[in-house]
């Protein structure tokens, strides 16, 4: 088999991502030769490739499925919003300039470009690539830029299958909008559906299924039931909702449970560090808003943010920021990542990011941050200034640390990073609780201090082992439930030449039929 197939969903988190690295993990137990594409990202979870760029998140996540390290390759384009009207500009795993929506649509033709000749390489290269569409193909008044959905599509001639998330509701309306609302053109390409997060009895729904089949000539291949047990690794903003807790909590070792609030930023950044504490039994994590909810929390985490200082503003407006430095001064457990690290600081230098200038930090930390132009991408390893436990992760910001009086958290390549003061701790470096053996040392530490002396740290606990097993539940769920045979044939075949086009005479055919 050797071809490429686009996924594309009807609104964002319908699950376009999770059904790519399903299959994209399904295809490489079998053997075959598969990579990952998503010509345009918008997120701010990002992560750093062994090529030394930056790309989303889930594309990383999609690589591990196929078994290949994450390359700048597998997403070409990137944009990080850092307001409702700005984002930040990653090309092939490095950052261009900041872009708005008039901007963008003047690199449009480049960027088309850059990512057709990505998806050749790959093609050239792997038996298959499973491409992810963004957002919605039926956001039509994007169309003319549109170099991810059916722009890409039509270009390579690809088969297009459309998830739609039935928990949300409507999902066969939106299915058949989605395909009625395109030009003829596009239409041709869309080959199949698929109906996502199904509670219930398969048959109830089966004749709508059927009624989709008339109305639109597209069969549906599959219907994936609601995995209670499927979390790890969100892909947007959509996965970060305020008081939802984060994973599934699984019973305490010991006789207490451990609580984490972390801050939900409105322009909050790799909010995927915090999945590694959710992994723990006896760990309950939890999105938090409202500076109420971090009374009783045993730890508090602030992490990244695209727009420090904008971030930094609202902690203050919502009172969040007050409730963090009462926190410092009773000695409770306080976790700044990247963003939220530079936060904890006495004063934030911005004339890159924000153009804000010198703005005062939290001042729970004796440190001072001055952003400079180039942004720091790195994978880094080294160990805890403590006891020396390895650690391992990535860094990507534009604040540098230009002095600091508190001592070092860790040491990456011979060099300090991090601060530690009393209960509350800062660190640059994204995935740092990933490191196995560092986040038990460090979790005894912060319940000792938050008194919790019937919590007990698991010893078997792999956060990789966790992923794994979440991506084998993914190709377990694509292997039971779609139409696998289906699926390869709609690979192996390219674009369809002879499906129907669902125009409004359609539309209106189809109102007169029930009358």
């Amino acid at each position: 088999m050797k071809g490429a197939l686009l996924v594309a969903g009807t609104t964002s988190d319908a699950g376009k991502s999770v059904v790519v690295a399903g299959l994209c993990r399904m295809l490489a137990r079998r053997g075959v030769r598969v990579a990952p594409f998503k010509a345009q990202n918008m997120s701010n979870n990002s992560v750093v490739t062994l090529d030394g760029g930056e790309i989303g998140r889930a594309q990383a996540l999609q690589a591990t499925a196929c078994g290949l390290e994450p390359s700048v390759r597998f997403n070409p384009v990137l944009l990080k919003p850092g307001s409702d009207r700005r984002s930040q500009l990653v090309v092939r795993g490095r950052a261009v300039g900041t872009v708005g929506a008039r901007d963008y649509f003047q690199h449009r033709r480049e960027l088309r470009t850059v990512a057709a000749a990505e998806l050749t390489a790959l093609r050239a290269e792997f038996d298959v690539v499973i491409c992810e569409g963004a957002g919605s193909p039926a956001e039509i008044n994007l169309r003319a830029t549109d170099l991810a959905n059916m722009g890409l599509a039509r270009a390579a001639r690809l088969p297009v299958l459309v998830v739609g998330d039935i928990d949300r509701g409507g999902v066969l309306a939106h299915l058949f909008g989605t395909v009625a609302v395109l030009e003829p053109e596009d239409q041709q390409l869309i080959s199949g559906f698929v109906v996502n997060k199904f509670r219930g009895d398969v048959e109830l729904l089966r004749p709508g299924l059927d009624r989709l089949a008339e109305l639109t000539g597209r069969p549906t291949l599959g219907v994936i039931p609601y995995a209670e047990d499927l979390w790890i690794d969100a892909e947007d903003s959509l996965g970060t909702v305020a008081d939802a807790p984060v994973g599934r909590p699984r019973p305490p070792v010991g006789t207490e449970w451990l609580t984490v609030a972390a801050i939900r930023l409105p322009r909050i950044s790799n909010s995927t560090d915090i999945e590694a504490l959710a992994c723990e039994p006896g760990v309950s994590v939890r999105w938090v808003s409202d500076p109420s909810r971090l009374a009783g929390a045993d730890l508090v985490v602030v992490p990244g943010s695209k727009a420090t200082v904008t971030d930094l503003e609202w902690l203050r407006r919502n009172g969040i920021a007050d409730a963090l430095r009462r926190r410092a001064a009773a000695g409770e457990p306080i976790l700044g990542i990247c963003g939220g690290y530079q936060m904890l600081g006495e004063r934030i230098d911005d004339r890159v990011e924000s153009a804000a200038g010198a703005v005062a930090g939290l001042g729970l930390l004796d440190m001072r941050i001055e952003f400079a132009e180039q942004k720091v991408l790195s994978r880094a390893t080294g160990r805890s200034v403590e006891g020396g436990i390895p650690v391992h992760g990535y860094e990507i910001h534009h604040g540098r640390v230009v002095c600091s009086g508190d001592s070092p958290w860790l040491e990456l390549d011979g060099a300090p990073e991090g601060s530690v003061r009393g209960a509350v701790w800062g660190t640059h470096l994204h995935g740092l609780l990933e490191s196995d053996e560092f986040r038990r040392h460090w979790l005894r530490t912060v319940a000792t201090q938050a008194g919790r002396t019937g919590f007990v740290v698991a010893q078997d606990v792999s956060v990789a082992d966790v992923r794994s097993a979440q991506l084998d539940l993914l190709a377990d769920l694509i292997e039971e439930y779609l139409d696998v045979a289906a699926i390869e044939c709609l690979i192996a075949a390219g674009a369809p030449v002879d499906l129907p086009a669902i125009a409004s005479d359609l539309i209106s055919g189809a109102a007169a039929s029930r009358q």
